[in-house]
């Protein structure tokens, strides 16, 4: 690999990150910017929002803007419980059964 190629590669490497730390301090984010975020294509964000499942804002009808607080909430949503919180649970519910 070239001298060149790798400066190229390295400044790349530089904007993309430049791109993500851009990325993590806006507040708004269009479609684009928000699939990136989620990590999903587009085209499945969107059907997201025909689908009503995910917070969003279209002001004039036409593009979509996301607030990226809400796009972090929407994520930590559906909090899968745990092995041991189930189990936890049981043994605090079957506890509270026999000592009555």
């Amino acid at each position: 690999m070239s001298q060149e190629s790798l400066i190229l590669e390295r400044l790349n490497k530089i904007e993309q990150h430049l791109q993500e730390q851009t990325l993590l301090k806006k507040d708004i984010l269009n479609l684009e910017e928000a699939s990136r975020y989620l990590d999903i294509s587009s085209s499945h964000l969107y059907k997201l929002t025909s689908q009503k499942k995910i917070p969003h804002f279209c002001p004039q009808g036409k593009k979509l803007y996301f607030r990226r607080e809400e796009l972090n909430e929407w994520l930590l949503s559906n909090r899968q419980i745990t092995t041991a919180e189930i189990e936890d649970y049981a043994r605090n519910r079957f506890t509270l059964i026999t000592v009555k």
